[in-house]
């Protein structure tokens, strides 16, 4: 299986448990302390889940150069960003301002934080992992 099949299927797995771990921050996590702070909390928790993910598959994907690592990590991002869109315009009909307003920081907006690490997550777990090849 090629390194960009292997790396879609690794996307898939991350999409998979970040919407499990959405449905449930919204069901249980919000309910308590508020959408905002839910966010919060939900931000740094994402982001080890990513982190946890790509860590254990990483080498599964079998992309060793930085460059391989940088690209899988944008193809996440742009898919990620992608998803989100499509969710937030279909499944919630929220309008475009709205999810930019997911990505502003100065809003309030913790999405480019997590997209961010999402870029780079491919390399840092390789590093992590102590196969990257320059």
């Amino acid at each position: 299986m090629p390194i960009l099949l292997r790396a879609l299927a690794v996307w898939l797995i991350i999409i998979s448990a970040e919407t499990l771990h959405g449905i449930l921050r919204g069901l249980f996590l919000a309910p308590a302390v508020g959408e905002v702070r839910a966010n919060q909390i939900g931000m740094p928790v994402g982001v080890f889940i990513i982190l946890v993910i790509t860590l254990l598959l990483v080498r599964w994907i079998r992309a060793v150069e930085v460059k391989e690592l940088l690209g899988i990590g944008a193809l996440w991002t742009v898919l990620t960003f992608i998803f989100e869109v499509v969710i937030g315009l279909y499944g919630r009909g929220y309008s475009w301002g709205r999810i930019l307003a997911e990505y502003n920081l100065f809003d309030g907006g913790l999405m480019s934080i997590g997209l961010a690490f999402m870029l780079v997550c491919p390399l840092v777990a390789a590093r992590l992992r102590g196969f990257v090849r320059t």
